[in-house]
């Protein structure tokens, strides 16, 4: 497998129901239907969607599941609101009420929640369900290091918000580093969420509105890499740079490798970063994110992309 495939494969969860896309249902279940028979499907996760609106997907969705039992079906990640204990009943019906179909057509298997404290961590472990992976979104504060070490203790994973559609959602790069460094000492799996439609730092957009304002976004292969790179031995100085290269020419992308000047991984070492670290990154478009890796060079030829997000 090539390296680029090694780092991103599976790792874009579809998250077109969210700002600053902002789809309807029915948009943007068929686009991640489309997105799941196309060339890059290579790079795709999970379907993202509030457990609110679990019923609205039902039908939306009913005409292109796959019709048989498969071992690839649809997989969701559901986002839990203020009363995980009392919303996450609906995602055992969910589950249910498909495997009593007789297909693993879609599961929903990952639960993403918010928390800011210990405690409130060790009440959602104690309510979650055997078949559910959780990811906990927590804030970048001081008690970063004790609330990765509780999400470790319960087996959950952490999620970092990266950005959002104003310019003060975006955390430090000191930040980010932190919490990358907190995850990889606690031996757990994360992911990122928000403002990472983009491979490279730059100025970009905030919104797809034609007067929105603009600030400096992350790009996920900085995030990925950052990460991959901690985790063989890289300085947090050497990391935060990294975080914040804008230089396409400073990534050298080839077939068994990855560097960043003059910092090098192989596949091996990729491998055990998403294995034991990198998850994935939500973005509400899953053709931007490959298409600026492919506009920037940064895309191998043997992984082209075609085609753009439905809007409609």
């Amino acid at each position: 497998m090539l390296a680029i495939r090694v780092l991103l494969e599976g790792s874009i969860d579809y998250a077109g129901l969210f700002p600053p896309a902002g789809l309807a249902m029915a948009s943007a279940v068929r686009n991640y239907g489309a997105y799941r028979s196309g060339e890059a499907a290579w790079a795709l996760g999970r379907f993202v969607l509030p457990v609110g609106r679990l019923a609205e997907f039902e039908p939306a969705a009913a005409g292109l599941l796959p019709r048989a039992p498969t071992p690839d079906g649809w997989r969701l990640a559901v986002l839990a609101g203020p009363d995980p204990a009392g919303e996450l009943p609906a995602l055992g019906e969910f589950n249910c009420r498909h495997a009593a179909e007789g297909s693993a057509a879609v599961t929903a298997d990952v639960v993403e929640l918010k928390c800011d404290s210990v405690e409130g961590i060790g009440r959602i472990a104690d309510a979650l369900p055997g078949y559910l992976q959780a990811y906990v979104e927590i804030p970048l504060g001081d008690n970063l290091d004790d609330l990765v070490a509780a999400i470790s203790r319960r087996g959950m994973r952490a999620k970092v918000r990266t950005g959002g559609v104003t310019p003060d959602a975006f955390p430090t790069t000191p930040q980010l580093v932190r919490f990358l460094r907190a995850c990889i000492g606690a031996g757990i799996g994360f992911k990122a969420t928000a403002g990472l439609h983009h491979p490279l730092r730059a100025e970009y957009r905030l919104t797809y509105a034609d007067n929105a304002p603009t600030g400096p976004m992350y790009g996920f292969l900085n995030l990925f890499l950052a990460a991959a790179f901690l985790r063989a031995g890289m300085a947090e100085r050497d990391a935060a740079l990294l975080l914040e290269e804008r230089s396409p020419s400073a990534f050298d992308i080839g077939p068994d490798e990855i560097g960043w000047r003059q910092h090098r991984l192989g596949r091996p070492e990729l491998e055990l970063a998403r294995r034991e670290t990198i998850v994935s990154f939500g973005s509400c478009s899953f053709t931007e994110p490959l298409g600026d890796l492919e506009f920037l060079g940064l895309l191998l030829p043997e992984n082209p992309l075609r085609g753009r997000d439905a809007r409609a």
